[in-house]
């Protein structure tokens, strides 16, 4: 196992990812289900290497993107040195790993070594069952807060209540 920068050779499969991702969503019923991302956004994290893969066996287990700002999401909170972590997706094949604890883990040390305080991520919607995993996985919940300035995020940020998790290290 192992975790790197994305490259775009691994566009097609990022988006399968988010297709089978939105597909399970949209079959739980959840409140908000993933739009399709614009490829220029994952473009751009590739190329600034804030978007990672979790590799076992050769295959692609598990993607993320990072960033180390996020203010139309966290406000005035924005302000502090955190790392953010964005649209996990795993691959179907290796569902039920449970691994955001990887990610937990490897984000930590990824926040420290770039002199980072927290480790954060947010979910849209009441989803109880995606609340307490996150809180089972270490991230403290912060609450749902009313997004003020949408303009430019994806989709599926509009009118839905964000909630907010960190890691404070």
């Amino acid at each position: 196992m192992k975790i790197e920068n994305c490259n775009t050779a691994d566009i097609p499969e990022i988006f399968r990812l988010y297709r089978i991702a939105s597909a399970y969503q949209r079959s739980k019923e959840t409140v908000v289900v993933w739009p399709e991302f614009e490829q220029e956004l994952v473009e751009t994290e590739i190329a600034e290497n804030r978007q990672w893969k979790l590799i076992i066996e050769d295959q692609i287990a598990c993607i993320w993107a990072t960033t180390f700002s996020d203010e139309q999401i966290w406000g005035k909170r924005n302000s502090d040195a955190a790392v953010y972590i964005h649209r996990i997706a795993t691959n179907p094949d290796f569902r039920g790993k449970n691994f955001i604890e990887i990610i937990v883990a490897w984000a930590k040390a990824y926040a420290k070594e770039n002199d980072k305080d927290f480790v954060r991520l947010d979910t849209l919607g009441n989803n109880s069952k995606l609340i307490a995993h996150y809180c089972n996985s270490g991230f403290n919940f912060l609450g749902m807060f009313d997004l003020e300035d949408t303009q430019g995020l994806p989709d599926h940020y509009h009118n839905t209540p964000a909630c907010l998790f960190e890691i404070k290290l």
